[in-house]
């Protein structure tokens, strides 16, 4: 028997503001993401919170924001115009339609199986988010998408996955995913040439050293996430 993946569509607080922005007539102001914030309690009342999110900004730091599922995404679209809600309705609703699309997982007694039809899935859904991100009017819109999805360190895949970080990182090694380069968690090359990790290079702003780190990027994320399903279910059988 299969079963119907539930994979609810959101828009967070920096991806509505620049899509209002977009749609925005000649000439009205550019909406501004602080008074944006400001306003969603207003709007949203005590139910607000239960929609925090945070982001990473241009100097890698973490920033308070918003992601909201289509009604109140609708609701906030709502508090400026009538017209902007509809168009926040229309958008949203595109993005459910492409991602109703074949998202049928297996039968878990066969966890490889559901693991990788999961990650297809997942994989389609970042497909049809970028192609509308493409179609929007402006490129603001698309520039914020890929800065929301960039690459993540290994503990911030972690904690996406709620795995524990220990067993992750066996899981990286034991698959022959990742292996130790002068004590340093590193992707094999056939998995860096398919897009799943990317390097980074920096300096230590505390001794002026220079490393190397490895991130996943959000293809690798998706198949981490498919690979780590199959196994944890195989450690539960």
């Amino acid at each position: 028997m299969s079963a119907i993946v539930e994979m609810p569509v959101t828009m967070t607080s920096l991806e509505l503001v620049d899509f209002i922005n977009s749609v925005r007539g000649e000439g009205e102001a550019v909406l501004d993401h602080a008074d944006f914030m400001k306003k969603v309690p207003k709007v949203l009342g005590e139910d607000a919170g239960k929609f925090s999110d945070i982001y990473r900004d241009s100097m890698n730091r973490y920033q308070k924001s918003y992601r909201f599922p289509k009604r109140e995404s609708c609701l906030m679209a709502m508090s400026y115009s009538y017209e902007l809600q509809a168009a926040v309705f229309d958008h949203m609703t595109k993005l459910e339609e492409a991602l109703s699309k074949a998202v049928t997982i297996p039968d878990f007694s066969d966890p490889v199986a559901a693991a990788r039809a999961w990650a297809d899935a997942k994989e389609r859904e970042l497909q049809a988010v970028q192609q509308l991100a493409l179609a929007a009017p402006k490129a603001a819109f698309v520039d914020q998408y890929v800065e929301n999805t960039g690459s993540i360190s290994f503990r911030q895949v972690a904690k996406l996955l709620k795995a524990n970080e220990r067993k992750l990182r066996q899981m990286l090694l034991d698959k022959g995913v990742m292996y130790y380069l002068g004590g340093v968690l590193t992707p094999y090359q056939q998995h860096i040439d398919a897009g799943r990790f990317e390097m980074k290079t920096g300096t230590s702003e505390r001794n002026s050293h220079a490393f190397t780190q490895s991130r996943f990027t959000p293809k690798g994320i998706q198949w981490i996430a498919g690979l780590w399903a199959s196994y944890e279910m195989e450690n539960a059988a």
